[in-house]
């Protein structure tokens, strides 16, 4: 697939009165010159990857290769059980799931990059608490997933998807947009609010540092895969209401570009900056690494 934009995915949705995610299915078989039922197919492997490590890191007692975290996705579930959380089942499932599959790649588990590692959690936190809660089918949970691929294909096109490039908002930023647009078409919405959810998402996370502890992709990532998922939630829930972002998102990749590439080396994936050169930061780094 060649675009350029994410307006000109909509454009095209939309004049061939078409769902997002089709469109991009069937332009990514021609290009590929592949059957679609194949590629559903191996969408669908993806999908049953993602069921696998939501529910592995969701176990109790499960503790990353480090020791620094683990066991949180767990804690979340009982808290929700036993006492019921603010934020509702929805949510409630939502982020434990996105907690479990972050957790789980930091205990060397088999994952999904959705669009890395780092960021990894939060698709499929979107898409597997739809199964569970709304009742999404498997065809479009697969379908949202093709959907979420074309889009961060076309934001590591134009902008970046690469905390070493573009801080975390490039990594938990993008997959948040497409996480958003992918909730936004399973509820029904339109290509239009799609954009503006992928649009308000990356917005509430414009200028996101990339500053893990010790270098590992565990503190604050895993966290910040649980807040990122809660932002996808809510730039979805805003669209669908008819709420418009007033920058384009295609600006706002543009902006997220801009904001990434002029951040400090020290903000950018090397544990020189932010929470990873905090006290606790540092006594963390030196116990693990010496």
């Amino acid at each position: 697939m060649t675009y350029e934009s994410i307006q000109e995915m909509i454009d095209l949705a939309e004049a061939q009165k078409i769902r997002l995610s089709k469109l991009i299915l069937n332009d990514q078989a021609a290009s590929m010159e592949t059957d679609k039922d194949l590629l559903l197919k191996r969408m669908d492997e993806q999908l049953a990857v993602m069921e696998e490590s939501a529910a592995k890191g969701k176990e109790a007692g499960l503790k990353s290769t480090s020791g620094l975290t683990g066991g949180d996705a767990y804690k979340m579930l009982q808290f929700h059980k036993n006492t019921g959380s603010l934020s509702g089942d929805f949510c409630a499932a939502a982020i434990s799931t996105a907690l479990a599959v972050a957790e789980y790649n930091a205990s060397m588990g088999r994952i999904v990059a959705a669009p890395t590692a780092g960021s990894c959690g939060i698709l499929p936190a979107a898409v597997l608490s739809m199964m569970e809660y709304r009742h999404t089918s498997r065809q479009d949970a697969c379908m949202a997933l093709v959907l979420a691929g074309g889009v961060g294909m076309v934001i590591a096109n134009v902008a970046s998807i690469a905390g070493a490039t573009g801080g975390c908002q490039a990594e938990c930023g993008s997959a948040a947009a497409m996480a958003a647009a992918a909730l936004v078409e399973l509820n029904g919405g339109t290509p239009e609010m799609a954009g503006h959810a992928m649009a308000i998402s990356i917005k509430n996370q414009l200028g996101l540092v990339c500053d893990p502890v010790a270098g590992l992709v565990e503190v604050p990532c895993i966290k910040r895969n649980a807040g990122s998922i809660m932002c996808a939630i809510m730039a979805a829930d805003l669209a669908l209401a008819g709420i418009k972002s007033v920058i384009p998102i295609d600006e706002v990749l543009s902006a997220m570009n801009e904001v990434g590439s002029t951040l400090p080396c020290a903000l950018r994936e090397t544990a020189q900056g932010g929470l990873a050169t905090t006290p606790t930061g540092l006594k963390l780094s030196e116990k693990l690494l010496g």
